[in-house]
């Protein structure tokens, strides 16, 4: 989501960093470049014009022009800043007695229902909470049919649906369909439109009142940039959220909605939506997306996704193959099953820090999920004998590996050298044993003309 902007900054804070003392009137100039870039990012003005004005007033002090690295303090302080704009992490507040009304308001389109099923999951999964949906659309067609197949498929159960009720009273029986069975939490999936209207408004605060919800959580679109930022003053002003979930931060968005929001409506972002996938949902970590936003990367949640997706079993199996030597194409399509689990390529990317300056290298070679499928398709297509002993794959196999996968020949010519240069690597490792990899370190395993970007 923030792509353009940590390419933006970053070349900024490169000049910085190649200049050995700065002068005020340098501060001032990164400054103004800073704003740019930050406008060009759809923050709202006011949130700028309030960002800039701390950040110079801290840059241009005596400890940050005397200091032995000028340039890294003031990204330090641009980073402080920018976790302080954003605010604290907050998670759902769940304090309340049970079962704990959670409201989801938010426009059509916005990916409510399905925010409804993914924070329901992780409540299920992460907080062992029993949890009811119920879906108040009654407008939308096959609103709550939708609701149901979602609750089916995280498994979750969805309110019954009663044909002709209106949505204050289907709240009331989901309240007490929750009482009566001995749920934890009841989520209430609110109707949506496609801009703010009264009769919206009106609606959405009956339900409120009705529920005395302990969170109301408003999800919005990042890709819809300032009008999100609108959407959450109108509904904070109108109904009062306690809450925000961004959703779709996996596009192209510009990144300024995240910025605004938590800064003008005073509430905070709770929630990220990083995929369409019903299990793709992170907890709003300020810090981590600050870093994130300045290069710096995120490798916290990259353990942690790392934790949450890779099986112990298949990695001490891989592990114990590595130490004999034993390296096949079955466990590099292994590798590759893990590395989409995790969110695949562009998942990664913005958790690693520096990454951004070889993300242009990384285009040039065609390093995408797209390229990891297709070779999951050409290991795939081998038979079980040439995943154990690649060595056999000549000329007319690798002709009936490319048909049966749909690519080249060339695609699986490439794959093969790929697998060859991870086997050489791992004979290496073997070679090298416990004590001699520590004392050579990672680079005897690189290629000798291997320039690192960092």
């Amino acid at each position: 989501m923030f792509e353009g902007l940590t390419g933006r900054l970053g070349d900024i804070f490169d000049k910085l960093r190649r200049r050995g003392a700065l002068t005020e009137e340098d501060v001032s100039a990164a400054m103004r470049e800073v704003r740019v870039a930050l406008l060009e990012a759809d923050v709202a003005l006011p949130v700028v014009k309030q960002f800039v004005a701390q950040v110079k007033e801290r840059a241009i002090g005596v400890e940050v022009l005397r200091s032995i690295s000028p340039g890294q303090q003031v990204i330090k302080i641009v980073h402080d800043n920018l976790v302080e704009m954003l605010g604290e992490g907050v998670e759902i507040n769940l304090n309340a007695a049970a079962p704990v009304p959670v409201l989801m308001v938010g426009l059509q389109g916005s990916g409510k229902t399905t925010s409804t099923a993914k924070i329901a999951l992780r409540l299920k999964t992460k907080e062992r909470k029993k949890v009811l949906m119920a879906s108040l659309d009654v407008r939308r067609p096959a609103a709550q049919e939708q609701l149901k197949v979602l609750g089916e498929q995280v498994g979750v159960a969805t309110l019954p649906i009663v044909p002709g009720q209106d949505p204050i009273a289907i709240a009331k029986r989901a309240l007490e369909t929750g009482r009566l069975e001995g749920y934890d939490v009841v989520m209430l999936d609110t109707a949506g439109r496609l801009a703010i209207d009264e009769e919206l408004m009106a609606e959405v605060a009956a339900v409120r009142d009705a529920t005395n919800p302990a969170e109301t959580l408003l999800v919005a679109d990042a890709m819809t940039g300032q009008d999100a930022v609108t959407v959450a003053t109108n509904f904070n002003d109108k109904v009062g959220i306690t809450g925000i979930m961004l959703t779709r931060i996996d596009g192209d968005a510009r990144g300024g909605a995240a910025l605004s929001m938590r800064q003008i409506t005073g509430k905070p972002i709770k929630l990220l939506g990083t995929g369409e996938k019903i299990d793709e949902l992170e907890l709003f970590h300020p810090d981590r997306i600050a870093g994130r936003i300045l290069g710096m990367g995120d490798v916290v949640s990259l353990v942690e996704k790392a934790v949450e997706t890779i099986d112990k079993e298949d990695a001490e199996k891989l592990a114990r193959k590595m130490e004999k030597g034993g390296f096949d194409l079955d466990d590099m399509a292994m590798q590759m099953k893990q590395l989409r689990k995790m969110g695949g390529m562009s998942g990664l990317m913005g958790m690693l820090p520096g990454i951004g300056k070889i993300k242009d290298q990384m285009k040039d070679a065609n390093i995408d999920d797209g390229m990891i499928k297709r070779q999951e398709a050409i290991i795939s297509s081998m038979t079980k004998a040439e995943r154990k002993t690649p060595d056999i794959i000549k000329a007319s196999r690798r002709k009936r590996i490319a048909a049966g996968s749909g690519t080249s020949v060339q695609e699986v010519n490439k794959l093969l050298k790929q697998f060859e240069t991870m086997r050489g690597m791992m004979k290496q490792v073997q070679k090298l044993g416990k004590k001699g990899l520590m004392r050579q370190g990672l680079q005897g395993l690189l290629p000798k003309n291997f320039r690192s970007p960092f």
